[in-house]
């Protein structure tokens, strides 16, 4: 059983309700998105997945799909909010998969991003149409709450997916902007309903710009002309939105629901609706987002880390460095012309010392505040508030390759004033003829990695997670998902004076600057400075 068949049957229900269904017509603006365009969607979007797609969601739409069908050919009876209730829960589960899909991705791949958005906000859809069928009192006219239920079937649910299914064909820098209005605006525009007439204005000039600029790159993209009808229609009916916002701002004229419901219904039903599930069916594209899968440690915490991490799971081997040979990055390295005194410094770490003067960002030194509280009872990333130098001693112990699941693995722990500051755990790996260094920070529960890729600036080296072209990044392992955060960071060591070293190590997240960590490194045989 699939969506497409589970749909398709839909069609023909449909029209039976149209036909003889007690309501008027345009309860079926809902009815044909609950029964057609979510199925079809559904199926569009699963079926182009790499993933794991839940196969047993069509078979619990069954029972949301007759629950949607009983509310449509009777009148109100005392089963109502019950059957409310069982669609509502069929759109959970919809986010659910919506979750698990980003989840399973992290914050890359803006264009899955959106569909996973899509799949989520159906729920809120779900739950307006509780509201509606259960008579509950949102404040607002029970035409406004179930209006605001087709907001979240259309707008919310099919938009984000159509800018998803375009963005797998064509993005450009426009695309960005474009994905951030398509997510922003459904909820801005019902809080301007809620709250505010100006936000509700406001709410929908950002659509328009955010529509016009999707019909633009449309015209720009490889996709048939149903697709560009279908965002063209919306185009249309957005201006009549802002016509009936600006009138309830100015109070100079009005726009009726009857009119709404009458064009701007119509127009997203059938041009934008059922225009984009035909064109995007006809031209499906596939998902470019590949299932992450490289080497990563098996190691989790179940409260506090520290060393007691390493507790049973050390070997005798006697690592100096946290790699053995950098020559194992030849290749994305010149091991002659990269500064000896870093070689050195990455295959004998043991013999190091390093002055460490941490500066948090002052717009995140509030969130460094409360995090400093947790992180001294964790134990892990252990940074101090204070931008004071200070030395970080360390050493190096070798962990099991069974334990951990990688190769050559040994833990470098670093401890300010005997207070914990990292447990990182370093690998090596390489895939598609680029070398990683793989580091993984066990948390409690679930680790945190970080793939490094190195690059040369004449002797000085570059780590770096930074490139979205490759699989560098910051990820969180918990469970089965692997979960790239919105967080880049970039190691530039260089050196400093004969034998000794300097290395800034900076970090972004959502691309605000937010630590800067200086260190001076200082050979323990050589004078300090």
């Amino acid at each position: 059983m699939t969506f497409r068949n589970i749909g398709l049957c839909n069609i023909l229900i449909v029209l039976v309700i149209a036909v003889f269904g007690p309501h008027p017509w345009h309860f079926l603006m809902l009815t044909v998105a609950q029964l057609v365009y979510v199925p079809l969607t559904l199926y569009m979007v699963m079926r182009s997945d790499n993933g794991d797609v839940p196969r047993y969601l069509p078979y619990l739409a069954i029972p949301a799909f007759f629950a949607v069908i009983f509310l449509q050919v009777t009148n109100n009876t005392a089963l109502d909010t019950i059957f409310a209730v069982i669609y509502f829960l069929f759109t959970l589960l919809i986010a659910g998969y919506g979750f698990s899909r980003f989840l399973h991705r992290g914050f890359i791949h803006l264009e899955e991003f959106l569909i996973d958005i899509g799949l989520i906000y159906i729920a809120i859809g779900g739950a307006w149409f509780v509201a509606y069928e259960a008579n509950i009192d949102t404040g607002f006219s029970p035409i406004m709450t179930w209006l605001t239920g087709i907001h979240f079937h259309y707008s919310a649910f099919l938009l984000p997916i159509f800018t998803g299914l375009l963005g797998r064909l064509y993005k450009s820098p426009l695309y960005k902007l474009i994905g951030i209005v398509v997510i922003v605006s459904p909820i801005i525009v019902a809080l301007g309903i809620t709250f505010s007439t100006l936000l509700e204005l406001l709410s929908v000039i950002i659509y328009i710009v955010g529509i016009y600029s999707l019909i633009y790159i449309s015209f720009k993209a490889s996709i048939n002309w149903l697709n560009r009808a279908s965002f063209a229609a919306l185009g249309v009916a957005i201006i009549f939105s802002l016509v009936y916002a600006f009138g309830n701002v100015t109070g100079l004229y009005t726009v009726t629901i009857n009119f709404m419901l009458l064009f701007h219904g119509i127009t997203n039903t059938i041009m934008f609706a059922a225009a984009g599930i035909i064109g995007w069916y006809v031209q499906l594209p596939s998902t470019r987002a590949q299932r992450l899968n490289f080497p990563v440690s098996r190691i989790r915490g179940k409260g506090a880390i520290g060393e007691d991490i390493l507790a049973g799971i050390t070997d005798s081997n006697a690592y100096k460095g946290l790699v053995d040979d950098m020559s194992v990055y030849e290749g994305d390295i010149n091991m002659d012309i990269l500064s000896p005194a870093i070689i050195d410094f990455y295959e004998n770490t043991n013999q190091y010392r390093l002055i460490a003067e941490v500066k948090w960002r002052v717009w995140f030194k509030p969130f460094a505040a409360v995090y400093r509280l947790i992180s001294r009872y964790v134990g892990q990333i252990n940074l101090p508030f204070s931008s004071k130098k200070v030395e970080m001693n360390g050493n190096i112990f070798s962990v099991k390759d069974e334990d951990d699941g990688r190769n050559e693995v040994r833990a470098w722990i670093r401890k300010i004033n005997e207070e914990t500051t990292f447990v990182a755990l370093y690998s090596t790996h390489k895939e598609q003829d680029q070398s990683y260094m793989n580091i993984a920070l066990p948390l409690p529960f679930a680790a945190m990695i970080g793939m490094l890729e190195l690059n040369q600036d004449e002797e000085a080296l570059q780590l770096s997670s930074a490139n979205k072209a490759n699989n560098s990044g910051i990820y969180l392992a918990f469970g089965k998902y692997l979960f790239r955060l919105p967080i880049e960071e970039k190691f530039y060591v260089e050196e400093a004076e004969k034998g000794n070293l300097r290395a800034q190590h900076n970090m972004w997240i959502f691309s605000l600057p937010f630590l800067k960590i200086n260190y001076d490194i200082y050979h323990q045989d050589l004078e300090k400075q």
